[in-house]
């Protein structure tokens, strides 16, 4: 299995970086985000903290199979502001990325071209000024057992550097766990083996 099909780069912060051209201001916000959800309420608030912008253009990419991509001109020339900004995230091999570019216009028509250069480069700056970060591609379990089986389950959770994300102890338990894609096949023969546990993969 490849580093590529296992693990992907994102971001960890937000960064912020401006970039002018003849009177034009571009303010370029990289974020990172899990849904459409959370591009979306950034979005919002961006708005209401520029109400006299003119363009909030934008690009973003999610999961660790980049399938999931948008971008848009809002208003600019078709081509000119959006897929700029996506070629930044692609370049740089990025995912669950979002960046937002807010456009203040200074009286002075760049044209294609310049926004192109303009939309491009303030992406750009503002992906260099964080730091890109690799994750493991996690894949979410359910584990049904014995509590009397609790502390083995518990053992393994933790060689496999699993986290848990729901869990109900009771008499009988039931947990669902992500597991790093890298370990699942190890993973999946160990707990399928345990006695009383019943292991299953749970869909995307």
């Amino acid at each position: 299995m490849t580093t590529q099909e296992t693990s992907f780069f994102t971001i960890g912060q937000e960064a912020i970086a401006e970039f002018k051209d003849r009177g034009s201001k571009f303010l370029a916000y990289a974020f990172p985000i899990k849904h459409p959800e959370d591009f979306k309420q950034r979005q919002s608030e961006l708005k209401k903290e520029h109400g006299k912008a003119v363009h909030f253009c934008f690009a973003y990419k999610l999961g660790p199979d980049n399938l999931i991509f948008r971008s848009s001109d809002d208003g600019e020339p078709s081509g000119s502001a959006g897929k700029p900004i996506l070629g930044q995230i692609t370049s740089k091999g990025l995912t669950d990325v979002a960046i937002i570019v807010v456009r203040y216009f200074g009286g002075t028509l760049l044209g294609v071209p310049g926004l192109i250069n303009a939309y491009k480069t303030s992406a750009a700056l503002a992906l260099q000024m964080v730091p890109i970060i690799k994750k493991q591609i996690m894949e979410d379990c359910q584990l049904d057992f014995d509590y009397t089986r609790l502390g083995e389950v518990m053992r393994w959770i933790k060689t496999f550097n699993a986290t848990i994300k729901s869990q109900e102890s009771q008499l009988f338990c039931k947990m669902i766990i992500s597991i790093p894609k890298v370990s699942m096949e190890e993973a999946t023969t160990v707990f399928s083996s345990l006695q009383a546990v019943d292991f299953k993969k749970l869909g995307k």
